[in-house]
């Protein structure tokens, strides 16, 4: 049977964007706004230029199309350079949280076999030593627009990298061809490699486009990180896709927000609860350009606050957009996450597989199509892409959602081994595998206790060997996360116990787990005992 086309056949990451330089040359397609040192703006066809001379550096070097390079740097130009001009070559960019532990590194350099990487000064020596087998290390020359503590020998300036745009190789334009990578936390002990194709990047480029209603003349902040889904796709893609102009800050800063805002004229951005909740203790401006903000939730009670409307929505790396989302044009209802969107098929089931009705929460399963809608796949992990999908081909996300009587829908909750700190996902699986390999803990639980800021952070509930010492087995414990896992993966808690709540098979019940802590929390909070 003959495969059906993609959407995109023809095209490719670097096609979009020479087409975007060649239409319209002179438009403003990145401005660099760091917190300290002058900002620099690229029109779309000095990114073009940029975009083909690092391309033209990597084949210098040796990179071929389908190997994959390491991109662990805060927000700056320089990521976005790489990122894309890995496209242009046809090379594979594996972007990675700049808060990982060099265990967490090592295991991504390995398994995703990088030849090379690109980093910054602060983050120079972790990538060193955790990417041992890389045959180029390529360092920027500031820490995300600040100057550096230091500057480490034995590499090369990311300027030094950049070869002549004239020697660009010819490449394909197959929309099939691997883009990209993320690692994402899974019910697993390791996160798994998400991988893109080059009609992944397209399709979550126009699709997000779509859903936002993004137009030629706007104005995109980026605050969130470039290195995940939220940032790549529906912000930096989803404006190359239209055209637009993106306005990129190191990091999310609510003392800037407004002033970089007001002085770009910004008429959209995305956001997360952390960021309106940080919001909320500036002032805010009497007018600004804003039209649109999307969120986890459409509506929230703050859209009076700031003089905007948000949307909500929901997506995965896995689904590469937003799977559900709501209008940008019409009202939604306060805290709904929107309907499904054009190219997704979304069931919402019960525990058989049965669909729910309206008001009754279930599991959310999206069905869409593989290397186009939907990731191709884990890379490296073919079991684990199986597994991924129900025997009907539908994702199984992990989250449980509701429907009201409109139709429209809610965020009930996650898999329950799954927490979300700060806007991060995170596997309670990650933390188990290091906690339990700590000599003297005989068994780990850990659930999220609720944050007002974060949202949920980790807790671990520990049952010790007999002979362990309470202070020295704690400390062996958070010395342990501290050395293996990334800030926001560590536990803000160890509990020491003598058992373990039990359900069926003798499995942990970790609701009884998050029982206690909700309990104890809105004893404290009233004043009251647990």
């Amino acid at each position: 049977m003959t495969a059906a086309l993609s959407p995109y056949e023809g095209m490719n990451v670097r096609s979009l964007v020479q087409t975007q330089a060649l239409s319209r040359p002179d438009h403003p397609a990145i401005i660099w706004e760091p917190f300290s040192g002058e900002a620099r703006a690229w029109t779309y066809g000095e990114l073009n230029a940029d975009l083909a001379a690092f391309a033209a550096g990597l084949a210098k070097r040796g990179v071929r199309a389908g190997q994959r390079v390491l991109i662990h740097l805060d927000n700056c130009p320089e990521l976005v350079i790489a990122w894309l001009g890995c496209a242009y070559l046809g090379a594979v960019a594996v972007t990675t949280n700049t808060r990982s532990s060099r265990e967490e590194l090592a295991y991504f350099a390995g398994h995703s076999q990088v030849v090379g990487a690109i980093t910054q000064p602060a983050y120079a020596e972790i990538v060193a030593a955790a990417a041992t087998e890389l045959k180029w290390l390529t360092i920027t020359s500031t820490d995300a627009g600040e100057a550096p503590a230091w500057t480490p020998g034995g590499s090369e300036s990311f300027a030094a990298l950049l070869g002549a745009a004239d020697d660009l190789p010819p490449m394909p334009a197959d929309p099939w061809a691997s883009f990209a990578i993320q690692y994402t936390s899974g019910t697993t002990s390791r996160p798994k490699a998400v991988l893109w194709t080059h009609g992944n990047a397209l399709w979550g480029g126009q699709a997000s486009a779509e859903h936002e209603g993004l137009r030629p003349d706007d104005v995109h902040l980026v605050t969130l990180p470039l290195y995940h889904t939220n940032a790549q796709s529906y912000s930096l893609l989803a404006s190359l896709w239209v055209g637009a102009t993106v306005v990129i800050q190191p990091r999310f800063s609510a003392s800037r927000f407004w002033d970089v805002s007001l002085r770009r004229r910004c008429t959209w951005t995305s956001m997360i609860p952390f960021c309106n909740r940080a919001l909320m203790a500036q002032p805010s401006p009497d007018w600004h350009h804003y039209r649109l903000w999307g969120n986890a939730i459409s509506s929230p009670p703050t859209d009076a606050v700031f003089g905007v409307k948000t949307i909500g929505w929901w997506g995965m790396t896995e689904t590469v957009t937003h799977g559900l989302v709501a209008s940008a044009n019409l009202p939604n209802p306060t805290r709904s996450i929107g309907r499904p969107a054009r190219g997704y098929d979304v069931k919402v089931v019960d525990d058989g597989g049965r669909p729910v009705g309206a008001g009754e929460s279930g599991d959310l399963l999206i069905q869409g199509r593989r290397g186009v809608s939907l990731f191709a796949g884990y890379a490296g992990d073919p079991a684990a892409t199986a597994a991924a999908f129900d025997a009907e081909g539908s994702f199984l996300t992990g989250d449980r959602v509701y429907r009201d009587a409109s139709g429209a829908m809610f965020f009930a909750d996650r898999s329950k081994d799954m927490l979300k700190v700060g806007g991060e996902n995170v596997a309670a699986s990650e933390i188990e595998r290091v906690v339990g390999a700590v000599p003297g803990v005989r068994e780990v639980a850990v659930v999220a206790a609720r944050d007002p800021m974060l949202d949920e952070v980790p807790v671990a509930f520990v049952i010790p060997t007999a002979e362990a010492s309470a202070s020295h087995l704690i400390a062996a414990i958070n010395a342990a996360c501290v050395h293996s896992l990334a800030t926001f993966k560590q536990p803000r808690q160890v509990r020491l116990v003598e058992a373990l709540p039990r359900s069926t098979l003798e499995k942990v019940a970790k609701a009884r787990l998050r029982e206690l802590l909700s309990a104890e929390a809105a004893a404290n909070s009233s004043g009251a005992p647990a």
